[in-house]
């Protein structure tokens, strides 16, 4: 049979053929494209002809397009549709593709190219998107190790293979972990969950092959059962498989991992002449060092301390009430904070959910794309990865824009949390590409599918970085889209869940599912006011997680992270009732890859910007003001990592902000 993958794609808007591609199709498409890039790279090298931007750098950004097709297909598949074929292809293919890499930034041909068109960049006739393609791509190689040469050479091109496989070995063992526990329930055991909970709970039942209902720890099931169960033992049970992952004992635990991708960054950041690797990795970002990082966050934290530690107090009242003596437990914050929710604003998250529909939802996140950029969304009949994905074609003014794929719900063979990834880039050159945008969630099944407020807050933050990929508008695919510093990705889609809180989009789109009717006044009144709820205890657990983070990359890396996360938290005097949003074990975010790694501060960098973003639209006549719409695509949106974040920040707002509108929009402000 014939390999779809290594053949031009003749489909509608050159979607992958995903009905005609098979598991066993990969690893020759990869081989091929591996062997096919090198020799690009190669003959990009050995050009005779004296070196140019055209002959050197638009010249490397033609090689491996057929290995990047493969892989953009392989790895959305590989995270949102796993098979056991696919992760050994993934343990096969990672050391693999970390050796084809550093062979490309290794070559010493090469990169004498790239440094002769860099050296005599004043003298070219370069556009400023040029100008910014060459540095990025000069510096890339020198963050890379092109530099080094000899045993040093060597050992970077051994520490790149090894973080590969460690990477994807971490992110096996926490996907095996989430995947193989589950805890059968009885129907006693559902006494008082409200609907939604138990129909999740049933759903992921049968999606396991189980008789009845089944507690698993999928995010969308795990926290509402949190938020409702009574049984306080029930809770305890759940809430420690929940936090444990990662870290059982066995062949998936993820500790001594985590240590060896520490010392391994260390020892890289080291060979590049950094004192560390948050100081090698923060270089290139907007915080630019270690001490800014700790600033912004130590600034947030104090206040956001004092709020939880008020919030202690009352829930453990209510707990006491309850007849249960001692201190309030992690596993009982989401229960009574839920409790006091009820109370103080009347508002019932069994209630709420019927008008939190996840179709109505999706309509709203493309209403305010319509109202705000013009965009059009029309479903389309294609092949899929999955039953469950769906896509649409993105137009505007009738002419094709992108492809957006939404795949929402949880299930077993999904990596766990919510993302936006582009199967394909948008770029002008070589050719002209539309993007082929995806965001993977994990919602709970239902009929129909409910949200809670915070997965609608979901569903619009990753609609956020859809938009930053479908609306890039520029030359060179390497600065198109989310292509832009870690600490300013987050500003789009952070900026975007502010519309979920618009009052005239719930109105119009949060309808019961029963009934339709709108959400009533009061009810929306009641949104609105608890949007900063139990906003202590979520920037507390926020906070912890990315100041661990810093701690682990400044200075000597710890031998044993566990009890460097210890003490991190206790010099910061955490909360007894609160633990980290991500411990060590399974932070994903900061040991599947380099991304967030010492980066996880870079969501409430971001949150900086967007929440003086929002005040923009609303000091000049609202929410949907065109002119502020037009400035955000053409400062933000659509230029992708054209020029440095502040820079564009600063075109579209006139000014950096200050941390005053975060504190203000968290409602923690004095």
């Amino acid at each position: 049979m014939t390999n779809p993958l290594m053949q031009a794609w003749d489909t509608p808007f050159g979607l992958p053929p995903f009905d005609r591609i098979e598991d066993a199709q990969f690893a020759p498409a990869i081989e091929a494209g591996m062997a096919e890039g090198l020799a690009q790279v190669e003959a990009v090298a050995n050009t005779p002809a004296d070196p140019t931007f055209a002959n050197t750098i638009e010249g490397l950004m033609q090689t491996g397009a057929d290995l990047d097709r493969v892989l953009g297909v392989f790895y959305n598949l590989a995270g949102a549709d796993s098979t056991p074929e696919r992760e050994a292809l993934m343990r096969e293919f990672s050391p693999k593709l970390a050796a084809h890499s550093a062979a490309i930034y290794s070559n010493t041909d090469l990169f004498a190219r790239i440094e002769a068109v860099w050296q005599a960049r004043a003298e070219l006739d370069l556009t400023p998107e040029q100008h910014r393609v060459l540095m990025l791509t000069h510096r890339g190689f020198v963050r890379a190790g092109a530099g080094l040469s000899g045993d040093a050479a060597a050992r970077m091109k051994e520490i790149k293979g090894r973080l590969a496989v460690l990477g994807t070995q971490f992110a096996q063992n926490l996907l095996a972990d989430e995947r193989e526990w589950q805890r059968a329930l009885s129907e006693d055991d559902l006494g008082g969950l409200p609907r939604f909970v138990v129909d999740a709970l049933r759903a992921a039942g049968r999606e396991r092959g189980a008789d009845g209902p089944v507690l698993t720890l999928s995010r969308s099931v795990i926290v509402p059962f949190l938020q409702f169960c009574p049984d306080r033992s029930l809770r305890e049970e759940a809430w420690r498989a929940w936090v444990s992952r990662g870290e059982t004992g066995g062949e998936t635990d993820n500790r001594a991992i985590a240590a060896e991708i520490l010392a391994l960054r260390h020892e890289r950041a080291q060979l590049l002449g950094y004192a560390d690797f948050a100081s090698y990795k923060l270089e290139t970002e907007m915080a630019k060092t270690p001490d800014a990082v700790r600033a912004l966050l130590m600034e947030v934290w104090e206040p956001a301390k004092a709020r939880a530690e008020a919030d202690v107090a009352e829930l453990a009242l209510r707990m006491q009430a309850d007849g249960v003596n001692g201190a309030l437990k992690p596993w009982d914050w989401r229960y009574y904070s839920e409790a006091r929710r009820r109370e103080e604003f009347a508002l019932n998250e069994a209630e709420l959910k019927p008008y939190l529909q996840l179709n109505r939802m999706i309509e709203a996140a493309f209403d305010c794309a319509h109202r705000l950029f013009g965009l059009d969304f029309k479903r389309l009949d294609v092949p899929l990865y999955h039953k469950d994905a769906r896509a649409w074609e993105v137009t505007r003014e009738g002419e094709h824009v992108a492809v957006f794929i939404g795949d929402y719900f949880a299930r077993a063979s999904k990596r766990s949390g919510a993302w936006c990834s582009a199967m394909r880039s948008q770029r002008k050159f070589p050719d002209v590409q539309g993007p082929i945008v995806v965001n993977v969630c994990n919602f709970a099944k239902g009929d129909p599918a409910l949200l809670s407020y915070d997965d609608a807050r979901t569903l619009f933050h990753e609609f956020g970085h859809a938009l930053h990929q479908m609306l890039s508008d520029v030359r060179y695919e390497m600065i198109s889209g989310t292509s832009v510093a870690r600490d300013f990705v987050e500003l789009p889609s952070q900026l975007f869940e502010h519309w979920l809180e618009v009052p005239e989009v719930l109105q119009e789109f949060a309808t019961h599912a029963d009934t339709g009717a709108p959400m009533p006044a009061e009810m929306l009144d009641k949104v609105l006011a608890a949007a900063t709820y139990d906003m202590g205890f979520q920037t507390v657990e926020y906070v912890a997680s990315a100041l661990v983070d810093l701690a682990f990359h400044e200075g000597t890396p710890p031998s044993d992270v566990m009890a460097r996360q210890a003490e991190v938290l206790a010099e910061i005097g955490m909360p007894e009732s609160i633990v980290m949003r991500h411990a060590s074990p399974h932070f994903a975010h900061v040991f599947t890859g380099d991304g967030y790694s010492s980066g996880y501060y870079s969501y409430m960098w971001s949150e900086v910007m967007d929440a003086d973003a929002f005040e923009a639209f609303l000091e000049a006549g609202g929410a949907f003001d065109p002119v502020m719409a037009q400035k955000l695509e053409s400062f933000i949106l659509s230029a992708g990592g054209s020029e440095e974040a502040d820079v564009l920040y600063r075109k579209f707002r006139g000014r950096m902000p200050g941390v005053a509108a975060l504190l203000k929009g968290r409602g923690l402000a004095a």
